[in-house]
């Protein structure tokens, strides 16, 4: 998860807190959170980086629609990326 921009880190997030989102509505999400509007060309290339990483597997909901689920890795990234951000944040 080191390797990994803040950008690609929210998509995870977001994907790891939603039951097989659809591309659009991580985009819809993330969008929300950030309060502009993110591309396709900045999304679908980043969701791909954390598929080929294994975080994140890409399945089919119909001939036009991806879902996205996280992975076991995907999960022990995120607990891994926790653990280490409770040594420097105290909440």
């Amino acid at each position: 998860m080191d390797d990994l921009t803040g950008f690609q880190r929210d998509l995870l997030y977001v994907i790891t807190g939603a039951d097989q989102p659809s591309g659009q509505d991580i985009k819809d999400e993330v969008e929300s959170y950030y309060s502009s509007e993110i591309n396709h060309g900045r999304l679908y290339p980043n969701l791909d980086t954390l598929v080929n990483k294994g975080f994140v597997e890409k399945g089919e909901l119909d001939r036009r629609t991806n879902y996205y689920a996280i992975t076991d890795e995907g999960n022990t990234a995120i607990q891994e990326r926790r653990e280490w951000e409770s040594q420097y944040v105290d909440l």
